[in-house]
């Protein structure tokens, strides 16, 4: 099955698995999407959602994190592994907002990587949530996961893999087929054991065999 048609099957099959699909992060404003967005990475949303719940009364303000305490802010995020970095370009961030983008959250890809620790994940994940505005797909681990499972990539970059994404699913799907991917990669097509027996994409899925037959 060409990876386009591959592509359209697993959009429309998710879409009624999961129909109230959208990010996991939890957040009242742009800016606080950014930090949850940053600390996500190599973490959990889960734990993001933890450790931002306490974050978010405590720094109120883009100011707020501007202004900080570097060591507190890193103690306050420190589960989130990573914590010294994500602090730096959490801060950062907070700083370059204030100055240059006159204390709002950029809304194009060109300005939104130009912060501290933003690449094309965290830039999309903004964008589509914050802004409603699609300029590309967010690629995460889960979606990096099941792209080369699903076969709809062969490559390993995220970069890579986004431009393949973007030339076989319709732009009207880009910002929803992260959210839906991420769904279906944490509760059926797990890292390590896929839940392939119950997967409603198993009938197309060129990797389901191997896991339904005791390979890996």
């Amino acid at each position: 099955m060409a990876a386009k048609e591959n592509a359209q099957n697993t959009i429309a099959l998710l879409k009624k698995e999961y129909p109230n699909a959208t990010t996991a992060l939890s957040y009242s404003n742009v800016f606080e999407l950014l930090v949850a967005t940053i600390l996500s990475a190599q973490c959990t949303d889960k734990r993001v959602n933890m450790v931002t719940k306490e974050l978010f009364k405590k720094y109120k303000k883009i100011s707020d994190y501007a202004s900080a305490d570097i060591r507190a802010l890193e103690q306050d995020i420190r589960s989130t592994g990573f914590y010294r970095n994500k602090a730096k370009n959490i801060q950062g961030s907070a700083r370059m907002v204030l100055s240059d983008f006159n204390g709002k959250v950029p809304d194009t890809m060109d300005a939104l990587m130009l912060l501290p620790g933003v690449a094309r994940k965290t830039a999309n994940i903004v964008l589509t949530h914050g802004f409603g505005k699609v300029e590309g797909i967010a690629v995460d681990t889960h979606v990096k996961r099941l792209s080369k499972r699903l076969g709809l990539t062969e490559n390993t970059d995220p970069v890579k893999i986004e431009q393949d994404l973007m030339q076989i699913i319709p732009k009207a799907d880009w910002g929803l087929v992260s959210d839906l991917l991420i769904l279906h990669g944490r509760s059926v097509c797990i890292a390590s054991k896929p839940k392939c027996e119950v997967c409603v994409l198993n009938k197309f899925c060129p990797t389901a065999p191997l896991f339904l037959s005791g390979g890996k």
